[in-house]
């Protein structure tokens, strides 16, 4: 018998610390319900489940990202309904003003509410937005909006070479007019005086962006131009024009200055605001252009619909700029002494009427398609949330279980302790 180590003691003291420390663990993931509460209890575990854990997350917001893409696209097709029924509006004026039936002040009439129609598109295009974000309007690039250049004319047998164009420029959102240096007896071309086949009356280069259009004006090479003093128009009788945008030409002839700058304004009405182009008394003609900046680039959402970076996680939302200027129906006219306005409108609103169609079709699509993401997305965090439950949630059940064994045995434990701190009584019996 000994005093000084009581191994008994000892040994009942250490196996209870150990039960009461198993304990002490089997009530944290009782009461936090996690078996992993920290690396120690399961290392690899534990970077597996945070692996999952961001998945789970960043899916979740992902799929509420998609849910927000939704409710851009839906607020966008109810202001493009408007824009549709509009439009529709304005086909039916057009059709209207183009009957011969109608007066200059009926169509007048006619041009107003078209007018009205017009600043209400333009006012939808630029109010509405989601979240601050505008819906209709594009993206504005800066500095011009083109770049008109006059050609030095190359005039006709007997004339004095006098510049007839010059070269300028528009600037984005302006306007400017050119004052054709008007023909004198002494520039007159002889009559009966056959023009040269390489002729150029004048010739101009409009530049938007990445594209050239170049309309090209001459006169025919077989025609016999005569011209008087007052009378420099006559040189527009026969005009030929060609346009070039990128490797694509197409030509046709036109008849007048005017009708070229009527085919100038209904091609490229999305570009130039208006072109036009008048003679004054003294035979002078004034070409006036307005342009406008480019902003027919295309709004980007981009919906981000996933946990990664990657390219593949992004959904591209484009909608056009949809503002009148972008449907080209921007200074639309209907009125005037007949109805010849009022039916090249009419092929223009059908343009902008399927311009808008187009556009409502692909948001119907891009609305379909998120609908399915979110599905996906909603379906994905379920499953990864359930194998992620799996290495990380704790086992009521089972947990309870070692709980009550390790209960018994701390009880035990500390009975057993109790015996052993007693076993060294003995020793004082033998010292009396």
């Amino acid at each position: 018998m000994v005093v000084q180590h009581n191994l008994t003691a000892m040994n009942s003291n250490r196996m209870l610390g150990i039960t009461q420390g198993t304990q002490a663990k089997s009530t944290e993931k009782l009461s936090s319900g996690y078996k992993i509460n920290r690396a120690a209890d399961d290392a690899a575990g534990l970077a597996i489940s945070e692996k999952m854990r961001k998945q789970i997350r960043g899916l979740t917001q992902a799929s509420a990202n998609a849910q927000d893409g939704i409710s851009a696209v839906q607020t966008a097709e109810g202001a493009l309904t408007e824009v549709h029924d509009m439009l529709q509006r304005m086909n039916e004026l057009a059709v209207k003003a183009a009957n011969g039936t109608n007066s200059k002040s009926d169509r007048q009439a006619i041009q107003d509410e078209v007018d009205q129609l017009t600043t209400e598109i333009d006012r939808v295009s630029t109010t509405t937005k989601f979240n601050e974000t505008y819906l209709l309007k594009g993206t504005s690039s800066n500095g011009k909006a083109g770049e008109l250049t006059y050609n030095t004319a190359k005039t006709a047998k007997n004339a004095d070479g006098k510049t007839i164009f010059t070269a300028a420029t528009v600037e984005a959102n302006g306007a400017e007019e050119f004052a054709v240096t008007k023909l004198t007896s002494a520039q007159a071309v002889s009559t009966g005086s056959d023009a040269d086949k390489n002729t150029t009356w004048t010739g101009k280069s409009v530049a938007f962006g990445q594209v050239t259009y170049k309309i090209i004006e001459e006169v025919k090479p077989d025609d016999a131009t005569e011209a008087s003093t007052g009378t420099a128009a006559e040189l527009a009788k026969n005009l030929y024009e060609a346009q070039d945008a990128d490797t694509k030409k197409t030509t046709k002839y036109v008849t007048s200055l005017e009708e070229a700058m009527k085919d100038v304004r209904a091609n490229w009405a999305s570009d130039v605001r208006n072109v036009s182009a008048s003679t004054d008394k003294t035979g002078a003609i004034k070409v006036k252009v307005e342009a406008f900046a480019d902003t027919n680039n295309a709004a980007d959402l981009g919906l981000h619909v996933g946990a990664d970076s990657t390219s593949d996680n992004k959904i591209a939302m484009n909608i056009s700029n949809l503002s009148a200027r972008g449907l080209g129906v921007n200074g639309l006219r209907v009125d005037g002494d007949n109805g010849d306005n009022a039916t090249a409108a009419i092929d223009t609103i059908a343009a902008a009427l399927q311009k808008v169609s187009d556009q409502r079709a692909s948001l119907g699509a891009i609305q379909n398609r998120l609908e399915h993401t979110i599905n996906n997305l909603d379906n994905v965090v379920e499953n990864t949330t359930s194998a992620e439950s799996a290495i990380r949630d704790t086992d009521m059940a089972t947990e309870m279980v070692k709980y009550s064994n390790n209960n018994i045995l701390a009880q035990a434990g500390q009975a057993m302790l109790a015996q052993a701190n007693q076993s060294n009584q003995g020793v004082l019996s033998l010292l009396r």
